[in-house]
């Protein structure tokens, strides 16, 4: 199994164990963004019912996606810290998996909108008990020469299982119900459920198998769990570590914009579903194919010239947005957009873990999680309520706000590390 796992991990130059904890991340991707596409369905399906606060379908189903958000944000400094304190990463990985699928579960026996608001909260705690020990993990089985190429290998399977799951959930939905040899059958919803729990318990196998926890692993009691603010070590207002989590935050909020105005897109530029769903790809296409190269390349030659670099071609590529008019000029913006994007997330993890301390990884990384994560939750919300005055005006607001991101880490953000050349890890060690 070792020399199988040997020849596998050889050409993307990390450890073994990193390899092993992205194939798991992206098997549990695939299932968690079916949901995506699964739920707004399920809420207009009439399946589930009940009083829904007053509000209207729409509502509701904005406030079950965006509870998974705030949730999973808001959790993550706690676990990650928890993480830190007991010096383990992969029990919380598998704590979070084990949740993760439950709840997957549970989604077959829900009939009412609050039943449906429970489960997808609870996804949202056992995701945040995910995503921080996994960046810790990920941070601690690298070196300051191949951190950011570890990085970058990790996010492009998370983001091909995080792009491949909408692609095919919807297909699953529509092509239900389904027999069953034993003449039982099988709704289409039902159906996606159960391949969102079956993903998940791949993932927990597999994390379960191939991944361990390193022997440099250190619980560190004595950090508290607050947020550092000021730089109180080096020359600069704000602490690096808390100027990247900004800057994530309207990154990822810049970049949340589209998804929840489709009808006004579609209608602007007089094109079908098709499009758009091809223009919320391209975002996705860019960072597959460019976090490892970038991630490796921050590592020969420092993280903060890509951070710096991404955030300024954000802002064009955010405000052009607002402008385009044709469906072939908004595919080109969202690509160039996933191109920022992707210069600005592996090297900032890679910055930040090159920043913690022994025992900090799970805390430190989790600032820009949990930041990031605020803004995908952020972004829709804006979106929706800025597009009725006018449709450039959300694209102007996340320039706005990548605008104040580049001031912020060309200001604040030194360079931490000499450049040097990445050395292939494919052992334990």
């Amino acid at each position: 199994m070792r020399e199988v796992l040997d020849r596998v991990v050889a050409p993307f130059a990390v450890d073994r164990r990193v390899l092993a904890l992205a194939g798991a991340r992206m098997a549990d991707g695939i299932g968690n963004s079916f949901l995506i596409i699964v739920i707004p369905l399920y809420v207009t399906s009439g399946v589930v019912s009940g009083t829904a606060f007053g509000l209207g379908e729409s509502m509701i189903i904005g406030l079950i996606l965006s509870l998974f958000g705030f949730l999973n944000s808001s959790v993550q400094p706690f676990t990650g810290r928890l993480s830190d304190r007991m010096g383990k990463r992969k029990p919380f990985i598998l704590i979070g998996l084990a949740g993760l699928a439950a709840t997957n579960v549970a989604y077959v026996f829900a009939e009412t909108y609050v039943s449906l608001l429970v489960i997808r909260g609870l996804q949202g705690v056992s995701v945040a008990f995910i995503i921080p020990a996994s960046i810790a993990l990920v941070n601690e089985l690298a070196t300051t020469g191949d951190r950011g190429g570890n990085m970058g290998v990790y996010n492009t399977f998370r983001l091909i299982g995080f792009g491949a799951g909408p692609v095919v959930a919807g297909a699953v939905v529509s092509r239900g119900p389904y027999p069953l040899p034993s003449g039982i059958t099988v709704s289409g919803f039902d159906a996606a459920f159960s391949i969102a729990t079956i993903t998940a318990a791949i993932s927990y196998g597999m994390v379960t198998v191939l991944v361990s926890d390193p022997e440099s692993t250190v619980a560190n009691a004595g950090a508290d769990l607050s947020i550092p603010i000021r730089d109180r070590a080096g020359p600069n207002a704000l602490d690096p570590v808390f100027t990247l989590g900004l800057a994530s935050l309207f990154m990822a909020t810049a970049i949340a914009l589209f998804a929840t105005i489709q009808p006004q897109v579609n209608a602007r530029l007089e094109q079908g579903a098709t499009w758009f769903g091809l223009q919320f790809a391209a975002f996705i296409i860019a960072q597959v194919a460019l976090q490892t190269p970038i991630g490796r390349a921050c590592d020969r030659y420092g993280r903060r010239p890509f951070i710096v670099t991404g955030m300024a071609l954000l802002i064009p590529t955010t405000l052009v947005q607002g402008f385009v008019l044709s469906s072939e000029l908004m595919f080109l913006a969202r690509l160039c957009q996933g191109i920022a994007a992707a210069m600005v997330f592996a090297p900032s993890l890679a910055l930040a873990g090159d920043l913690a301390g022994a025992g900090e990884s799970g805390s430190k990384l989790s600032v820009l999680t949990m930041a990031f994560g605020y803004g995908i939750a952020l972004g829709p919300l804006s979106s929706g309520l800025l597009v009725s005055y006018g449709f450039r005006v959300p694209f102007v607001f996340g320039t706005t706000l990548a605008a104040l991101g580049t001031i912020l880490v060309y200001t604040q953000i030194e360079e931490t590390l000499e450049t040097t050349s990445p050395v292939p890890v494919v052992g334990d060690d």
